[in-house]
C-alpha cells in the first residue's frame, strides 16, 4: 500500500498544528499589550525562546545523562549497529551514534539537535524481548522520528505553552495600576491559554508517533512486526518495576510507547493476541482492521492528557497499512 498520502496528511497536520499554536500566542501578547499598554511582554518572550534554544541545545546531554545512555561501537553490538546502518541507508539520514541505556523497562528512543547529531539508544530491557524483526520496526520507528526532525517540532511548539504561563504570572500577580482589574481578567484568560496550548502539544507529540510509525513501515518493516514489538513493549512496561518506571517517568514521551498507562492497555492489546502466542500475526492484524475501534469516554480523556496516541488505536492505524 502506497502510505505517502497519509504521511503528507500528517506532515500537514503538523504545520497547521505550529501555525495555530503561534497565531494564539501572537493574537494573546497582542491584547495583552494593546490592552494595558506594557512593552515588557517581548522581554518575556524573548526569555521564553531562550529557554528553548538552551533546551535545544542542552537537551541531548540531558537525556543521556537521565537514561545513563552508554555509546557503543561496532565492534562491541554489531547487529545493533548493522540494522541502524542499513535503516539509516533508506532513509537517507547520517548513521546516528548508537547508545545502550541502563534501564531495565523495556524501550527505544532518539534524540539529536540535527539529522548529522542523531542518536538512537534502546534499553539493557528490549534486548531479549524482541525478535530481530521487531527490533528492526521498532528501531525503523525511531530512525523515522529523526529523519522527520520531530526534535525541532515539540522544541518549536513546547515553547507556546511557556509563554502563556509568563504572561498568566505577569497579569495575575500585578500589584498595583489603573489597570488591575483588566490584568487580572487578562491573566485568567492567559491561564486558559496556558493549559490549552499545553493540549495541542500533546496532541503535536501524537501526531508525530502515527508519523514514525508510518515511517517505519516505508523502511521495509511489515506492521504486524511493529505491531507486536509494540505489543511486548506495553506488556514488558506492564509487568515491570514500578520503582523502575517511575525512575523513567519523566522522559517517557521520548519512549515507542506511554510506560505510565500500560497496565490499561495491555487489556486491550490481549483481546487482538486471538491465538494467545504473544504476538499479533497478519491475520489478527487483518481482523482489527475490519474492526469498529470504541473507546471508553476514560480511555479518550487519558488518551488527551497522553504524549502518546492509545495503543489500539495506534495497532489499528498499522492495521490500514497491510497490503
Amino acid at each position: 500500500m502506497d502510505i505517502a498520502p497519509k504521511t503528507w496528511w500528517l506532515k500537514i497536520r503538523m504545520w497547521l498544528l505550529v501555525t495555530v499554536l503561534f497565531g494564539i500566542i501572537y493574537a494573546l501578547v497582542a491584547a495583552v499589550s494593546y490592552v494595558l499598554g506594557i512593552s515588557s511582554f517581548i522581554f518575556y518572550g524573548i526569555i521564553a525562546f531562550g529557554f528553548m534554544i538552551l533546551q535545544y541545545m542542552i537537551g541531548p546531554y540531558i537525556v543521556q545523562w537521565s537514561m545513563k545512555v552508554k555509546y557503543v561501537t561496532e565492534k562491541e553490538e554489531p547487529e545493533l549497529h548493522a540494522i541502524v546502518e542499513k535503516l539509516a541507508k533508506k532513509a537517507g539520514i547520517p548513521k546516528p551514534k548508537i547508545g545502550i541505556s541502563d534501564v531495565q523497562v523495556p524501550n527505544a528512543f532518539a534524540f539529536g539537535r540535527w539529522k548529522s547529531d542523531g542518536r538512537v539508544c534502546v534499553t539493557k530491557g528490549i534486548m531479549n524481548l524482541l525478535s530481530k524483526k521487531e527490533l528492526e520496526a521498532v528501531l525503523g520507528h525511531e530512525l523515522s522520528h529523526l529523519k522527520h526532525r520531530d526534535v525541532v517540532f515539540i522544541t518549536l511548539i513546547s515553547v507556546i505553552p511557556m509563554i502563556a504561563w509568563f504572561v498568566a504570572r505577569s497579569t495575575l500577580f500585578m500589584q498595583s495600576g489603573k489597570n488591575k482589574g483588566s490584568a487580572v481578567l487578562i491573566g485568567i484568560f492567559a491561564f486558559i491559554i496556558y493549559f490549552l496550548t499545553n493540549l495541542l502539544v500533546l496532541y503535536g507529540s501524537r501526531i508525530r508517533e502515527y508519523y514514525a510509525d508510518m515511517g517505519s513501515v516505508s523502511l521495509g518493516s511489515e506492521p504486524h512486526q511493529l505491531a507486536t514489538a509494540l505489543y511486548k513493549l506495553v506488556y514488558g512496561a506492564a509487568k515491570a518495576n514500578p520503582q523502575s518506571l517511575k525512575q523513567v517517568e519523566g522522559m517517557k514521551a521520548f519512549f515507542a510507547n506511554d510506560i505510565s498507562n500500560a497496565q490499561n492497555e495491555i487489556r486491550d492489546l490481549a483481546q487482538l493476541d486471538l491465538d494467545k502466542s504473544g504476538t499479533i500475526d497478519p491475520d489478527e492484524l487483518e481482523a482489527l482492521r475490519n474492526k469498529q475501534i470504541k473507546l471508553k469516554p476514560l480511555d479518550k480523556l487519558m488518551e488527551v492528557m497522553s504524549t502518546h496516541p492509545n495503543m489500539l488505536k495506534r495497532i489499528k492505524a498499522l492495521s490500514v497499512l497491510t497490503k
